[in-house]
């Protein structure tokens, strides 16, 4: 397997790890869009959220939420913008499920933001019904 997370699991490839359990790694973006900038992954590949294992993502989300706390504890952002991103039409990088937790600060002049455009009602009453029988 070609995975770069997968060779950051295994030691193959250099990272600074700042949080690890048995089934999810944390560690520094090294392209980060802030001072902070960090990835949850499992240790299991699965590709995208479709694809990740429910006990994965659940761990992932503590895990997350366990370095949430401590990012704000030591950077004291303003905000923290949490990404998840599958497929490239989504610009997932990494075909590895991750999270980017990324620590915010006013006026830190990066992007995300999008403008809302209202969108037609009747379009998303019938997709959300699709949605709500698929889910049933």
């Amino acid at each position: 397997m070609d995975c770069v997370f997968c060779k950051i699991r295994d030691g193959e490839l250099p990272s600074y790890k700042i949080q690890e359990d048995d089934r999810v790694i944390t560690f520094m973006d090294i392209n980060p869009l802030n001072s902070g900038h960090c990835l949850v992954t499992p240790k299991a590949h699965a590709a995208t959220i479709h694809e990740v294992d429910d006990a994965d993502l659940a761990a992932c989300l503590i895990a997350a939420k366990r370095v949430a706390l401590v990012i704000q504890q030591a950077l004291k952002p303003d905000g923290l913008n949490i990404l998840q991103a599958n497929g490239a039409a989504a610009f997932q990088s990494v075909p590895h499920f991750h999270l980017h937790l990324i620590p915010r600060w006013a006026h830190d002049g990066k992007g995300f933001d999008w403008k809302p455009v209202p969108g037609n009602r009747d379009s998303i009453m019938k997709t959300g019904e699709r949605l709500r029988a698929l889910l049933k």
